[in-house]
């Protein structure tokens, strides 16, 4: 069964919280699928990770083309179709019916500046941990993250 890390974001973008993931992951020999239902945040989110020295690109496609299974990232707002190992859930987007499982990591961001964002993780914690998975809860504090619950 997989760990589903949740980061509650305060002071990092998603974009840069995302990245250091993704090398993290990358590095690890794993694919990743990022899932949002926000067509503009994936778009901003593939042209993020187009920016940087050259020695950081981070190799990814959006989905819906012909080589989505060869991306080793994958963007988009479906189910996973590059064999991801992991995979991201951004905009208060949801795991699909076994996933979790069946990955080694899921990582749920979310901007912990709003209300109903932070609610709505919340809620995505009690569901998620309710079902028998192990899950951790990430916080910035002080330019650092810290690990403030498991379950």
């Amino acid at each position: 069964m997989g760990l589903v890390l949740f980061y509650h974001l305060t002071q990092s973008a998603t974009e840069d919280t995302a990245r250091t993931l993704l090398r993290k992951a990358l590095a690890q020999g794993w694919r990743v699928m990022i899932r949002s239902p926000d067509a503009a945040a994936i778009e901003h989110l593939d042209a993020r990770l187009w920016l940087g020295p050259p020695e950081e690109f981070l190799p990814h496609g959006l989905a819906g083309g012909p080589h989505d299974p060869d991306q080793p990232v994958l963007i988009g707002p479906g189910p996973i179709m590059n064999g991801a190992s992991a995979l991201m859930l951004l905009d208060g987007a949801e795991p699909l019916a076994g996933e979790i499982a069946a990955l080694e990591r899921t990582w749920i961001l979310f901007d912990g500046n709003d209300a109903g964002t932070l609610a709505a993780a919340r809620a995505q914690w009690k569901v998620l941990t309710g079902e028998g998975h192990s899950a951790q809860y990430w916080s910035e504090s002080g330019g650092r993250w810290e690990k403030k619950a498991e379950a």
